[in-house]
C-alpha cells in the first residue's frame, strides 16, 4: 500500500511540474524571438536623389554698373538782386518765362541818377574851362620865364595849376561814368539764360542795394547736371577709366526707377573724400534738351565703369551665402554635388560674374540648393547655359542690383538650412 501511495505522489508531483516547465519553455521561446527581432538590422532604405534644376556656366560680357541716388544741380541758379536804391517801376518777365542773357527784368526809377548825371557834367564843362585858361596862362607865364621878366616860383604855381585843374577834369570823368552805371544798374537784366522763378518783388516797392530776397531768381535749366556719389572702393576704378581717356556714360531714371529720363556723361570728380560717409561726389552732365531733368530732383544714377569681356557667367540664384562666404554647389560627374567657394564679380541681377572658383563649361545647381548638402546626390531636371547676351544686350535694365547684388545673394538665399550650411562649413 505504501508503495502505491508513493506512485500516486510521484505522478501528482510531475502533473504540477508539466505546466511550469511548459511556461518556460514559452518564455524562451518569446525570449529568444525578442531577442532576435532587436538584434536584427532593420534593412536600409536607399536616399532618393534631390530633384534640382541647374545651369552651366558659359563666358559672356557684363557690364560693370554701379546705382547711385543723384540730386540734379543746376550749372548756374542765381539771385538777381538791386545794384542800388530807388523805387521799382515795373518788372518785365513773366512767371515762369525763360529768359535770354541781357534780357530786361525790372527798372528802377532813373530820375535822381540823371539829376545826378547832368550835375556832374556842368562839373565837368566848369573843371574844363578852368583847365583852359590854366594851360593857356601857363604859356604866357614859360615866355616870361625865358626872359627872366616873373619869378621862378609863379612860374611853377603855374605849372601846378594846370595839373590840379587836369585831375579835377579826370574826377569829373569819373563821376560822370559812375552816374552812367548806376542809370545802367537801375535796367536789371538777366545775369545768364534760364528760367525765371516767381516773382519776388512788385513794382513799386522802395528796393535798397543787395535787398534780399532779391528780383528774381534765374535757373539754368539746359544743359544741367547730377550729382551723385560712390564709395571709395569704386573710386579707383572710376578714376583709372577718366585718366586713361575714356567717356563713362550716366544714365538718369525716375525716383521709383521704372523709367529712363535722361543720359549724359560724367565729367567732374570732386577733389575731397566724404569722412564721415566714405564717399566722393562725382557730377555728371546732361544736354536736357527735353527738360526732363528738374532742379533740385531726385533720381536714380547708373554709371558705366566698364564692361567685362569673356567673364565666367551663372545664374544669380545659383551663388549661395554661408559659413565659408560665397559658394556655389558644383554637380559632379556622379550626379552628386560639393560645396564650391567662390569670388564673386559685377552683377546685373539675372546673371553674377564669378572672378574665380569656376570655370566655363562647369554646372552648377541654381534651384533646390536648400535641400542639398555637400556630396548629395541629385538628378538634373534641366539643363540651362548661362545667358551673357542678355548681360551685354540690356546693361542700364537689369543695373538695378549691380551695386546690392552680394547683399542680395546674402537675402535671396537664406532660408537655407543648417544642413547645408554645416556641409559648406565643412567642406571649407
Amino acid at each position: 500500500m505504501s508503495g502505491m501511495s508513493d506512485t500516486g505522489s510521484t505522478q501528482v508531483k510531475r502533473s504540477k511540474r508539466w505546466p511550469i516547465v511548459l511556461l518556460l519553455v514559452v518564455l524562451a521561446l518569446i525570449a529568444v524571438v525578442v531577442v532576435h527581432v532587436l538584434r536584427a538590422k532593420k534593412p536600409q532604405r536607399a536616399t532618393p536623389p534631390q530633384v534640382v534644376t541647374v545651369a552651366t556656366a558659359t563666358l559672356g560680357s557684363m557690364p560693370e554698373i554701379l546705382s547711385e541716388l543723384g540730386t540734379v544741380t543746376p550749372t548756374a541758379t542765381v539771385t538777381v538782386l538791386p545794384q542800388l536804391s530807388g523805387y521799382l517801376t515795373s518788372v518785365g518777365y513773366k512767371e515762369g518765362q525763360d529768359v535770354q542773357k541781357g534780357q530786361f527784368l525790372a527798372q528802377i526809377d532813373p530820375r535822381q541818377y540823371e539829376i545826378d548825371k547832368q550835375q556832374a557834367e556842368a562839373t565837368l564843362a566848369k573843371d574844363r574851362a578852368a583847365l583852359a585858361q590854366a594851360r593857356a596862362d601857363l604859356v604866357r607865364f614859360t615866355q616870361l620865364n625865358e626872359r627872366k621878366s616873373i619869378a621862378e616860383q609863379t612860374f611853377a604855381d603855374q605849372q601846378f595849376l594846370v595839373q590840379q585843374d587836369e585831375a579835377a577834369v579826370k574826377v569829373d570823368l569819373a563821376n560822370i561814368a559812375q552816374f552812367d552805371l548806376d542809370l545802367a544798374y537801375c535796367r536789371i537784366t538777366a545775369p545768364v539764360s534760364g528760367r525765371v522763378g516767381l516773382r519776388l518783388v512788385d513794382p513799386g516797392n522802395y528796393v535798397t542795394a543787395s535787398s534780399s530776397p532779391g528780383i528774381v531768381v534765374i535757373t539754368t535749366m539746359k544743359p544741367t547736371t547730377v550729382q551723385f556719389t560712390v564709395p571709395q572702393d569704386s573710386l579707383a576704378s572710376v578714376l583709372q577709366r577718366m585718366h586713361g581717356g575714356a567717356s563713362l556714360p550716366v544714365t538718369a531714371y525716375s525716383s521709383d526707377n521704372s523709367k529712363e529720363i535722361a543720359t549724359g556723361t560724367l565729367y567732374a570728380v570732386s577733389n575731397q573724400m566724404a569722412t564721415s560717409t566714405g564717399t566722393v561726389t562725382l557730377r555728371a552732365t546732361f544736354p536736357n534738351d527735353d527738360e526732363a531733368l528738374f532742379p533740385s530732383e531726385f533720381v536714380n544714377v547708373k554709371l558705366l565703369v566698364d564692361t567685362l569681356q569673356n567673364a565666367v557667367l551663372v545664374p544669380t540664384p545659383a551663388v549661395q551665402t554661408g559659413a565659408p562666404g560665397d559658394y556655389v554647389y558644383l554637380v559632379n560627374a556622379n550626379n552628386t554635388v560639393s560645396v564650391h567657394k567662390v569670388t564673386l564679380g559685377p552683377s546685373d541681377g539675372k546673371n553674377t560674374v564669378i572672378t574665380s572658383g569656376l570655370a566655363a563649361g562647369n554646372t552648377v545647381v541654381t534651384d533646390g540648393t536648400d535641400r542639398l548638402s555637400d556630396g548629395a546626390k541629385i538628378q538634373a531636371a534641366a539643363a540651362r547655359p548661362a545667358s551673357g547676351g542678355a548681360a551685354a544686350e540690356a546693361p542700364a535694365s537689369g543695373a538695378g542690383a549691380a551695386s546690392g547684388a552680394q547683399a542680395q545673394h546674402k537675402h535671396a538665399r537664406g532660408g537655407a538650412s543648417d544642413t547645408a550650411a554645416a556641409a559648406a562649413d565643412a567642406a571649407s
